[in-house]
């Protein structure tokens, strides 16, 4: 291997907009990486993930079965109502 061609792999600090921070080893050349997110804060690894809307799909969907679960509803209501009496 040819000396002085490989970059140096030193300790680095990675910090967060949100602000967690945390050690690891980078080439980075001033040993300071600045992210947006990382695995505390991204929507991901929390669980908090929402459902995008591409073009109204989602509210499309949900109009569509309201409806259905409206009158499944009204049906169990009136069950009860003539078993009551």
């Amino acid at each position: 291997m040819k000396p002085d061609i490989h970059p140096q792999y030193v300790v680095t600090e990675v910090s967060c907009s949100c602000g967690n921070s945390f050690t690891t080893r980078s080439t980075a050349k001033n040993g300071v990486i600045h992210v947006e997110t990382c695995n505390v804060c991204h929507p991901f690894y929390t669980g908090k993930q929402r459902v995008l809307d591409t073009a109204g799909r989602v509210a499309k969907f949900q109009q569509k079965y309201a409806k259905a679960n409206q009158k499944q509803a009204a049906g169990k209501a009136a069950k009860k109502a003539t078993a009551g009496r």
